[in-house]
């Protein structure tokens, strides 16, 4: 897993921002529909600024964003090159993020300190293809989030994608048609997993540039993936689809329970 996928962002890490058709308003946007979201599921009422681990900050997206919302960001990748254009772009966004290289399953060892919201949004997760790799990473997880803080992941609706297994998203066209962006998925035959090939076409000095990047997901199911959040100890966990948030994929939120609750349960 780790070899195709910090190949992927390593290669995508310059031109990611192309994937959407403003990525700086994409950066606005989602910090504004996540920051609703995590103040909504907050119990605490300080006034200092939350503490919150984007533990897959690709170049930034989502962390700026929340950066800019007051938030005080830790935020790491499995992509050095990633890392590195995020580092740049928090600075000319003017918000200061402590930046790190770690793994989702090593998170317990590369990450000081705990947090009182830890996130990974933008299906990130899926790209772990084992139960194994899932366990793992649930458990770093739960290691960084605080008592009674919480978890926030975005992944695919794959509940309905494995239904028909769709070849290809629909290509989005943008800059007055000189940039066309989609994907094309190759489906394994027991369609548990899939490679995305990722598509920039960019029309450039009058000649067409085409980009392709390849990776490989897991069609991790909702039901599939709160088990292992429950497995490994977080409770009340929840699932919003995009009707509800506003959020462009669905999103599951778990708390890690109090010590002292959490004993008394069992």
């Amino acid at each position: 897993m780790k070899d195709s996928v910090l190949a992927f962002y390593d290669d995508l890490a310059e031109a990611y921002h192309l994937i959407f058709v403003d990525w700086k308003q994409a950066i606005s946007w989602q910090g504004e529909i996540l920051d609703k979201i995590i103040r909504s599921k907050l119990t605490n009422s300080n006034s200092d600024p939350t503490s919150l681990l984007d533990c897959s900050c690709g170049i930034g997206t989502q962390a700026i964003g929340l950066a800019k919302h007051g938030y005080n960001v830790t935020a790491t990748d499995i992509s050095p090159a990633a890392v590195v254009r995020a580092e740049q772009e928090a600075a000319a966004f003017g918000v200061n993020i402590d930046f790190g290289i770690a793994d989702f399953r090593s998170l317990e060892k590369d990450v000081s300190g705990s947090f009182e919201v830890v996130l990974s949004a933008d299906n990130a997760i899926p790209h772990l293809l084992t139960d194994e790799d899932l366990y793992s990473a649930a458990r770093n997880l739960y290691a960084k989030t605080d008592h009674e803080g919480v978890l926030i992941i975005t992944i695919r609706n794959y509940d309905d994608l494995i239904k028909d297994k769709p070849r290809s998203t629909e290509p989005r066209v943008y800059d007055k048609g000189k940039r066309i962006v989609f994907q094309i998925w190759d489906w394994a035959e027991d369609a548990k997993t899939y490679w995305t090939n990722q598509f920039i076409l960019q029309e450039i000095d009058g000649e067409w540039k085409t980009r392709q990047n390849k990776t490989q997901y897991r069609a991790l199911l909702r039901d599939e993936f709160s088990h292992i959040l429950s497995a490994v100890g977080f409770t009340d966990i929840e699932w919003l689809m995009p009707a509800e948030s506003g959020y462009y994929q669905p999103i599951v939120i778990a708390r890690k329970q109090n010590e002292e609750d959490n004993h008394e349960s069992r």
